[in-house]
């Protein structure tokens, strides 16, 4: 073994969650890898308030392995807030963001790294296939047609965040101070050069899956409330939708009163769909006040950190705003 002074050329973010069955193998798997391809790496292990002896066994990992750091948050912040504050407090040139199940196979962190050396500054696994239910497969595809949809910018179907990111683009994604940040969605945004590397997703290699249900509903509503902000304004479109349906009725009362048709029904329709349609205009000139607030009011911390093991001296990263309690 062997460590490099600086700022290694690869770093390996790892966000754990009750892994106790997967971190030792995981790192293992991972240090192997980048061993090979890598000329100096970090592995950043970010626990999101584990409570099944993860935290000791990490505590292990960092005793024998220097280059094995860990951070600890004082709870469970979530599955979008934890793993993207961990690649923002990572140093190397090169930054892969990894599951410690191995649904992502520690096999590609080569192939990344030498994509990225070619000049891609971000290289996205993309799964051929998955093991799910058929409804959940089902509900993802739509997931992704919707966001295709009414989402501000593309989405790469498949792309779970499994992947390299150069130093610019995590400089640049951590200034953004996104409070809940889908950070797939965020690399697709900023614009920078993407590589897609298929890849068929095996199941997980020990424990069960931490995403129930209601943990998948809770990552999709934010993940489609940060990349779809232009639903805001969905009332307005639909205010004007309705009133001009308003409109042609209440042009076609007076029409059906010479016919002898019933203008009384069109009469009280037109009406109502009327005063719909001024509500609907409210409510979207409210939700495009709270767009534009949403814009101008991304400054809370990700995470609030309760240690960290294997950091140099005073290493924070400033863009990401730490808040750390000493114990």
């Amino acid at each position: 073994m062997t460590t490099v002074d600086g700022p290694p050329e690869l770093s390996v973010v790892i966000p754990c969650f009750n892994e106790a069955l997967n971190v030792a193998a995981i790192c293992a798997a991972v240090t192997a890898q980048a061993e090979a391809c890598a000329s100096g790496h970090e592995i950043v292990l970010i626990d999101n308030g584990s409570t099944d002896g993860t935290r000791t066994i990490m505590r292990n990992l960092c005793s024998a392995d220097p280059r094995i750091r860990v951070i600890f948050n004082n709870r469970n912040y979530g599955q979008m807030r934890s793993p993207t504050y961990g690649l923002y407090q990572a140093e190397g040139r090169a930054v892969i963001g990894m599951c410690a199940d191995f649904q992502d196979p520690p096999e590609l962190i080569g192939e990344f790294v030498c994509k990225w050396r070619a000049g891609a500054q971000v290289v996205l696994g993309q799964r051929r296939s998955e093991r799910a239910p058929v409804l959940l497969r089902a509900v993802r595809r739509c997931g992704y047609a919707f966001l295709q949809r009414f989402g501000d910018y593309p989405v790469i179907p498949g792309a779970t965040g499994f992947g390299l990111f150069d130093r610019e683009v995590i400089d640049t994604l951590a200034a953004w101070n996104e409070p809940e940040p889908f950070f797939r969605g965020m690399v697709v945004e900023s614009g920078f050069r993407i590589a897609l590397m298929p890849f068929d997703r095996p199941g997980r290699a020990a424990g069960e899956s931490k995403n129930g249900f209601s943990a998948l509903a809770s990552f999709a509503l934010s993940g489609m409330a940060g990349s779809a902000k232009s639903l805001l304004r969905l009332p307005l479109f639909l205010s004007l939708a309705i009133g001009a349906l308003a409109i042609c009725l209440l042009l076609a009362t007076p029409v059906a009163l010479v016919r002898g048709g019933p203008f009384l029904l069109l009469l009280g329709l037109a009406l109502g769909l009327g005063m719909f349609a001024i509500l609907l205009l409210i409510l979207g000139l409210i939700g495009e006040q709270v767009r534009m607030l949403a814009e101008r009011s991304r400054n809370v911390p990700l995470v609030i950190e309760e240690e960290r093991i294997n950091f140099p001296a005073a290493r924070t990263r400033p863009a990401a705003r730490t808040l750390i309690r000493r114990p």
